[in-house]
């Protein structure tokens, strides 16, 4: 009765309103939640196309080939925070009910001004290397002002804690001298915290921001684009392949459809309306109860949080502590959770939609395997076969042999049926492998 129950609701206008309203949360989560309208909707568009191109541009030998716009690491996190602060302030707004569908001249001031700040040390990078160690008003100017816009891009972003937490830090900076014994300090004058926090590679300009400009950017700008191209469909589709017909086989399929969603999104929320759209109604229908489900759901998409793009540090404390392997970790802090709460509760999978032999399974692994080994040999040295031979022209020819493998396999998946993208679609068995 209940799994009745839960099909009608799911297919009945309320459930396609909470998944409505499960989606502008994430867009208010990861997107500021703001739908300018217009010109504005252009510059933030604008704004967040450049930024990918700049940061392609940057990764990418082409400033060395071409011998133009090459950026060391200082200048290239400059320009990388101003446009994260200029997106800051025109894509979240200052209320989260406020000016949805417009920018009010405010954000347009602190958006403008925060993105100068940012962007001092590119701009004056000459002057500033002339004069190391001791600013001048204007540097010590900006970089109050661009500490202060900082602290507001960050509560807008990601709200109150991490900006209250920033804030403390940096007062402690001033009140050293009147702190207990413990963790007092000597304290640091208005001018020298300033110009470490700002205008040095030492503060803002650290080395969190390298990571982000080099490596935490392209991973997140590739994972979206996956995910807008079906991968996370993809992943939760061999999930339910893999783990479906176990005891509790969808509860299990959320874990790992999650932790293979977060390698793309690098977000809990996004998991949680991605994967729970398929996964909290086939938990209901095996047996696991509504709050189980949600709660199953929920903790496996904190999978985002430990696997990359965000790779968190709980994970890794935990492995520093217990001492053992993170795949263990993983793989015991959840899924074996799971099974035991379907062991004890007599649940089934769902049923196969194709049956097949130890033999066809071992010989479908055994050439999957081979394949991949093979292209992987093939990619490697063909590679090097080509830079070695062909000198000057192998960049050439490897673009021209990837497009055209592009192309080819977007021909080989235009033939293949879509993958089920939404729950009217039901799944009553898992799907073929």
């Amino acid at each position: 009765m209940e799994a009745v129950n839960s099909d009608k609701l799911n297919n009945s206008p309320t459930a396609g309103s909470s998944e409505q309203s499960a989606e502008q949360m994430v867009n208010q989560s990861e997107q500021g939640g703001r739908q300018p309208i217009g010109k504005s909707r252009l510059v933030l568009l604008g704004t967040a196309l450049s930024w990918s191109l700049f940061q392609l541009w940057n990764a990418s030998p082409l400033p060395y080939i071409f011998n133009v716009g090459i950026f060391n690491d200082g200048q290239a996190r400059a320009i990388h925070l101003a446009f994260a602060i200029f997106l800051a302030f025109i894509a979240f707004p200052g209320r989260k009910k406020s000016f949805a569908n417009q920018i009010p001249v405010t954000d347009w001031l602190f958006a403008l001004t925060g993105s100068f700040c940012a962007a001092y040390l590119y701009i004056f990078h000459r002057e500033l290397a002339t004069r190391a160690g001791a600013p001048v008003t204007l540097d010590l100017v900006t970089a109050g002002a661009g500490i202060l816009l900082l602290l507001e891009a960050t509560r807008r972003a990601l709200g109150p804690p991490l900006m209250v937490v920033a804030a403390v830090f940096i007062t402690y900076a001033f009140v050293g001298p009147y702190m207990p014994d413990v963790i007092a300090h000597k304290g640091a004058s208005l001018n020298k915290a300033l110009s470490h926090f700002w205008i040095t590679t030492e503060g803002v300009f650290g080395v969190a921001l390298g990571v982000s400009t080099s490596f935490v950017f392209l991973f997140v700008l590739f994972g979206s684009l996956l995910e807008k191209a079906g991968a996370g469909n993809y992943f939760i589709q061999v999930a339910f392949s893999l783990l479906g017909h176990l005891k509790g086989g969808p509860a299990k399929a959320a874990v790992v459809s999650s932790g293979l969603s977060g390698v793309v999104s690098g977000s809990s929320i996004a998991n949680v309306v991605t994967t729970g759209t398929f996964t909290i109604p086939l938990m209901k229908r095996v047996g696991f109860p509504a709050h189980k489900a949600g709660a199953i759901e929920v903790a496996a998409s904190t999978n985002g949080q430990l696997t990359p793009p965000i790779m968190g540090a709980a994970a890794f404390l935990m492995v520093e502590y217990v001492g053992i392997s993170y795949i263990d970790v993983i793989r015991h802090a959840l899924f074996y959770i799971v099974h035991l709460e379907a062991v004890k509760a007599g649940m089934q999978g769902l049923p196969r939609s194709v049956t097949r032999t130890r033999t066809q399974v071992l010989t479908s692994f055994t050439g999957s395997f081979a394949g991949l080994c093979l292209l992987g040999a093939g990619i490697y040295y063909g590679i090097g076969w080509t830079r070695q031979y062909m000198g000057e022209h192998a960049l050439w020819i490897i673009t021209l042999v990837l497009l055209a493998s592009y192309l080819v396999l977007l021909k080989v998946a235009a033939r293949q049926p879509d993958l089920i993208n939404n729950i009217e679609e039901d799944i009553r068995s898992t799907p073929v492998p």
